[in-house]
């Protein structure tokens, strides 16, 4: 009873139990899981902006307010400021950015917070998301944004349009509101977003650009797919974007319909983007966020994204690299029109259910709830407005469980693909992976299918890669090729819409991708191989063994019952529950000859292209970085990295959100991590783990040299010397919101 996690965990069982006795609603209705309504429409559309002659952006001036003691205005360090609206509040050092308020009367307080409509007027769901999507030949940096607004609450006449403006010839550089945010300390005021009418915080003015050098471009919102629930019905508007890159980095300042300004930057023309890498932005079942959640925190959600974000005032990302589970989805299966399927305890019968039309609706339902409520909530929605994103799927974003949720016996499906075939076509099986796969690409990547196309030449989006069609799943899959810089590129591999037991993707699809690999201009030294699940890390082959083993006595008398162990084994198809999320990994037995194929393969794309190649992971909730490197003969010496085609590390950033492992599976895993592995000894290669950590990050000796299990995230740029420099963030302590190398 006193263990970790008990009260987390008795909880989740109780909601996971009074979930299986779904009741109807007097409209005849199940009540979902999570369903949300329309932002407040009275705080939708942004702060008023000061007057700049000829800015886009420009309001009527408010009212001036009636003065408190004077005929001025007055801030925190009591400057006189001749009107609102036309400069910005000064403050002392280590003043609240709340002070000034209290100076200030009633209505200066009101004028102060008060956030103007769009015009037209929009009713948002969820927005606005930034998509980075590459630099094309020409210099043109393209991406697009994303809005889901309630169509009866909003106005389209006109349609929606997205105006954003840059000053190619003013430089970049930390404004002062950003600074003094974190000098003295993070700040848990995230700023002013559309989706927290509660902010205290003022729109950047030092960042709207204003002057004759300003460039401004118009984007007329694209319609591009209607979501119809029993509330009403939400359109998603696309929003394409283009900007000449110029000879230095820029700041762009961008707005809906003379709504709240945003800003996000691009690279100069010959400059290599900074970007940052995230993975796992969710908690398992079973997991208690309010022990992740540090004084002055909303939620343990966002301690390690305020650490992000304060790191991107200091030195602003351009990219924003999601490498999968970007939101959890697990609850999927806890809707109240899927319990009949759930509760069943045949894995035979749960093949064969017929999927209803009340199923139908409750799948997508929660899919658009669930990331409605996710992408709009707290530091992440700061983030996906103001870092362009460039996401991976992982299983989480269709369904998946928790390591906790199993201890309770919780259903779940983890893997998606890592299941038999004839299971993995059952009709609710495939429904609920295709209606997954379908909203990561509306929300995630801005993509439908049905009005762009599968003509990866003619398609909106220049970095797609269009491979072979998904055996569970009615779509191909969707991988991508994206320009970070004039040395350095990322391929972002999808290792999900393909996956079978066997099979991780398919040889179609990787003729494809490597056709467009080789086909990459010449000048490139750095190729980041971007794979949802890592490619080199400690495996557990004994106890996948163990696990397939039919006379493994655990698997025995959980398929019994007995002993109380039914929550051993899954439900879908009574294997053990542990096996289906080792089946799933690249060094399982049924993989091990595809991955032993794609190492060799990069390495040979490495030797001929005089190329650098590393991987990129997330999903297993610790940092770790694996190593692949030409096998030392004895009595030699290790060949020098800068000469080893060979050498490819595997940087492992996971989680920025989610728990870490058990201490007892993290030192398993830290045990396995010197082991000697002769697989890929046939191609003289060596695969191990480098020992990177000395220290905890709060200055404690390091429980392991090779894992480290707490919550992390990765900062990445391009050094002068030719280095890209990986600097893994890790939490110092569970919430406080500060990181350290």
């Amino acid at each position: 009873m006193d263990s970790v996690g008990w009260h987390a965990r008795q909880k989740a069982k109780r909601e996971e139990e009074g979930a299986r006795s779904p009741q109807r609603g007097p409209d005849g209705r199940f009540r979902p899981v999570e369903e949300i309504g329309p932002i407040d429409g009275s705080f939708i559309g942004g702060f008023r902006v000061p007057e700049s002659p000829g800015s886009p952006f420009a309001s009527p001036p408010p009212p001036t307010p009636p003065p408190k003691d004077d005929s001025g205005h007055y801030f925190a360090n009591g400057q006189r400021a001749s009107s609102y609206g036309t400069t910005a509040p000064q403050y002392e050092a280590g003043d609240s950015p709340l002070h000034h308020l209290a100076r200030m009367s009633a209505v200066e307080r009101s004028r102060n917070l008060k956030v103007a409509h769009m015009e037209p007027y929009l009713q948002l769901m969820a927005g606005p998301l930034l998509r980075y999507d590459t630099v094309d030949r020409q210099g043109i940096w393209r991406g697009a944004a994303l809005i889901v607004t309630a169509d009866a609450g909003s106005d389209y006449d006109p349609s929606p349009i997205l105006t954003y403006t840059w000053d190619p010839i003013r430089l970049t550089h930390l404004s002062r509101n950003a600074s003094r945010k974190f000098r003295s300390g993070l700040s848990m005021d995230l700023g002013p977003h559309p989706a927290d009418p509660h902010s205290t915080s003022r729109p950047d003015y030092d960042s709207i650009p204003a002057g004759p050098n300003v460039i401004t471009k118009h984007s007329h919102g694209q319609e591009i797919y209607v979501y119809v629930g029993h509330s009403g019905t939400f359109t998603f508007w696309r929003f394409m974007l283009e900007i000449p890159l110029g000879q230095n980095e820029m700041s762009i300042t961008y707005s809906v319909n003379r709504g709240l300004p945003l800003h996000f930057f691009v690279p100069g023309r010959t400059e290599n983007l900074r970007w940052a890498a995230y993975s796992c932005n969710g908690f398992s079942s079973g997991v208690n966020a309010n022990d992740f959640c540090g004084p002055g925190f909303h939620s343990g959600y966002d301690p390690v994204w305020t650490d992000l974000l304060a790191k991107h005032a200091e030195r602003p990302f351009h990219a924003l690299v999601g490498g999968g589970d970007q939101l959890y989805c697990d609850g999927v299966i806890r809707e109240p029109e899927m319990q009949e399927w759930v509760s069943l305890p045949k894995g035979e019968k749960k093949q064969n259910f017929p999927l209803s039309e009340e199923m139908r609706v409750a799948i997508d339902r929660f899919y658009f709830n669930h990331y409605c409520h996710t992408f709009r909530s707290g530091a992440f929605a700061r983030a996906n407005c103001s870092i362009p994103m460039l996401n991976m799927l992982d299983d989480h974003a269709i369904v998946g469980p928790s390591q906790r949720s199993r201890l309770i016996g919780d259903e779940k499906i983890d893997g998606f693909g890592s299941y038999p075939d004839e299971l993995m076509l059952s009709t609710v099986f495939r429904t609920i992976g295709s209606r997954g796969y379908f909203f990561f690409l509306l929300f995630q990547c801005f993509i439908n299918m049905d009005m762009d196309g599968r003509d990866d030449r003619r398609h909106p989006f220049q970095s797609l890669i269009i491979g072979a069609d998904g055996p569970f799943i009615p779509f191909p899959s969707h991988s991508f090729l994206t320009y970070l810089g004039p040395q350095v590129w990322m391929l972002l591999l999808d290792c999900r819409a393909e996956r079978k037991l066997d099979q991780v993707c398919s040889d179609q699809t990787y003729r494809i991708v490597f056709g467009r690999v080789s086909a990459m201009p010449a000048g490139v030294e750095h190729l980041i191989l971007q794979l949802g699940i890592p490619i080199a890390y400690p495996r557990m082959v004994f106890l996948e063994n163990m696990l397939e083993s039919k006379m493994n006595p655990l698997t025995m008398l959980g398929r019994s019952g007995s002993l109380g162990l039914s929550g051993f084994v899954n439900k879908f198809n009574a294997d053990a529950e542990l096996l289906d999320d080792l089946n799933d990994h690249w060094t399982a037995k049924a993989h091990k000859k595809e991955r032993n194929w794609l190492v060799e393969q990069m390495q040979g794309y490495a030797l001929t292209r005089h190329c650098r190649v590393t991987f990129l992971s997330g999903d297993v909730h610790c940092g770790a970085v694996g190593l692949f490197k030409t096998l030392r003969q004895q009595k030699e010496a290790d060949i020098p990295p800068q000469l080893d085609h060979r050498y490819m590390l595997n940087v492992v950033s996971s989680a920025i959100v989610n728990t870490p492992p058990p201490n007892a599976v993290l030192t398993m895993v830290a045990s396995l991590a010197t082991k000697t592995h002769r697989t890929l000894h046939r191609i003289a290669t060596d695969e191990t783990m480098v020992p990177l950590f000395e220290k905890e990050p709060n200055g404690q000796p390091a429980k392991s040299k090779f894992i480290m299990g707490r919550r992390n995230w990765c900062a990445v740029w391009w050094e002068n010397n030719g280095d890209l420099v990986f600097d893994m963030r890790v939490e110092i302590e569970k919430g406080i919101g500060r990181t350290a190398r």
